[in-house]
């Protein structure tokens, strides 16, 4: 039962510094550097650019998985993947889990949801309103269709794995249909209306985009934006060569760039939607009463290390964007340098709306940081990518990446048809930016290797959402040989 509307707004919002309403906006396999705001000279962002510039940049923020569905639901959630029992695709969140919609919805707020979520399971017991694929195939039922243009090819169905890489990653760099048609402009659009309808309850609204994941869709509209001849391709040193996944091999340098400009054009559109939203959000006068938050589920590789996915531990994959605005706490033009994790998202938005933030939320409150009170925040960062059985722990300087190599991956971006058996890196971070030169079997750095495979360890066993699959064992190879396996699939190697 909710509270009267008034009484919600005096006892959440009586200090007038606490944010009336929330916007949550995240983009799919989304890499910060490809933003004007997070360096890049050539990225077309002018809308992420303008939020981050009246709000915070978070320049070290790093997913819980670099895989979408396990990501969203840490970040959904406050807490690990591993703990809410989601470490794969298309696994649903438990029932016995809450979110910051079950947690807002009980505070009083309405809850809506646009686009993409990976939920998997009916959000109805999140959300008072949902718009996603199911609404926007009714509504594309409802337009005249639309002629191609003669001489426009577009793209044809995405088939991962069964087309050739070059054409499932969009290397022609190929438009999909007209922006009306768009999922994504569908969704925002809904979003612009639900924004301009006044209402009396605080409100938190989920956008969730579709782009920029493979295959990179972007309206006819946008076609042309990019030429592919203007990226540089990241030359692949030959440290990476025998990791390179098969799948990514035979693509050519002039394919690599069409990837590469088909991307940017992807990041494009979906800034022009961000823009869209922003608009909507002044023209109905709610800025100064909401918190805007925008995130990416994890990173992408663009051709670093040879790869054009997420499906690993490297720093382009794991490192997420995050940007918040609100304009009553938080000071314009300003970057976060500390080490944060998305699941802290949740434990923030609660803290800033004077919600008590549940005991089992893994995830620490960026409040103080939000405020400029707090130097540092996290020692140690932690990213599982369990379908390889692989896990890292970053600091502000060093790097370690383990795979427990039991398990034959099933993600198609497997190096051999057997598991590899078990690999522990180490990469400094301030001398090797690039991830390029493992220093773990150096002496002078077993002692830190060490460390940091304990850190590893203490995090599997307190994080575990069954610890009775956790080893009675002081071995930590025997311990992470069980523990970074998936959690649906444990019998499955």
């Amino acid at each position: 039962m909710r509270w009267p509307s008034l009484s919600i707004i005096e006892r959440l919002f009586g200090s007038g510094k606490k944010p009336q309403n929330i916007i949550w906006i995240c983009a799919d396999d989304y890499a910060p550097a490809v933003s004007g705001s997070f360096g890049s000279p050539v990225a077309s962002t002018p809308n992420l650019d303008r939020l981050a510039a009246d709000g915070i940049r978070f320049d070290r923020a790093y997913c819980a998985c670099p895989l979408s569905t396990p990501s969203r639901m840490a970040f959904l959630t406050g807490r690990y993947p591993r703990s809410v029992g989601v470490t794969l695709t298309p696994t649903p969140l438990p029932l016995d889990e809450r979110t910051i919609g079950h947690l807002l919805r009980e505070a009083g707020y309405e809850t809506a949801a646009f686009g993409k979520t990976h939920y998997y399971d009916p959000l109805s017991r999140e959300f008072d309103k949902c718009v996603d694929m199911p609404e926007h195939r009714d509504y594309l039922e409802s337009l005249t269709p639309r002629r191609i243009p003669a001489g426009v090819n577009i793209l044809g169905p995405w088939r991962p794995f069964n087309d050739p890489a070059s054409v499932w990653l969009n290397a022609d760099c190929l438009p999909y249909r007209y922006d009306v048609e768009m999922p994504d402009t569908f969704f925002v659009e809904n979003a612009v209306q639900y924004l301009s309808e006044k209402r009396n309850e605080p409100f938190f609204l989920w956008i969730g985009f579709f782009v920029t994941h493979s295959p990179f869709r972007f309206p006819i509209e946008f076609k042309s934006l990019f030429r592919p001849d203007e990226f540089a391709v990241p030359e692949v040193d030959p440290n990476d060569e025998p990791h390179i996944p098969p799948v990514f091999r035979d693509l050519t340098h002039q394919e690599k760039q069409g990837i590469i400009a088909a991307y940017h054009t992807s990041v494009a559109y979906m800034d022009r939607n961000v823009g869209w939203i922003l608009k909507a959000l002044e023209q109905a006068g709610l800025v100064d009463d909401t918190l805007v938050i925008f995130n990416s589920d994890h990173g992408y590789l663009l051709g670093e290390h040879g790869r054009f996915e997420k499906h690993c531990c490297y720093e382009e994959a794991v490192r997420s964007a995050l940007i918040m605005r609100y304009p009553e706490l938080i000071a314009p033009g300003r970057c976060a340098s500390q080490l944060v994790e998305l699941i802290d998202i949740v434990p923030t938005i609660l803290d800033l709306c004077g919600i008590k933030i549940p005991s089992n939320i893994q995830g620490r409150s960026l409040a103080r940081i939000i405020k400029g009170e707090a130097v540092g925040h996290r020692e140690h960062i932690i990213s599982e990518y369990a379908d390889n059985a692989e896990a890292m722990v970053r600091t502000d300087r060093w790097k370690l990446i383990h795979s427990a190599g039991n398990r034959r991956r099933r993600d198609g971006y497997a190096t051999s048809p057997v598991p590899p058996g078990p690999s522990t890196r180490l990469f400094h971070l301030t001398e090797d930016t690039s991830e390029l030169h493992d220093v773990s079997n150096l002496t002078e750095n077993r002692e830190i290797g060490g460390h940091l495979i304990n850190v590893l360890v203490s995090h599997v066993k307190l994080t575990a959402r069954n610890p009775g699959m956790i080893p009675e064992t002081n071995d930590p190879m025997a311990i992470l040989e069980q523990a970074l396996l998936p959690v649906e699939a444990r019998k499955h190697r």
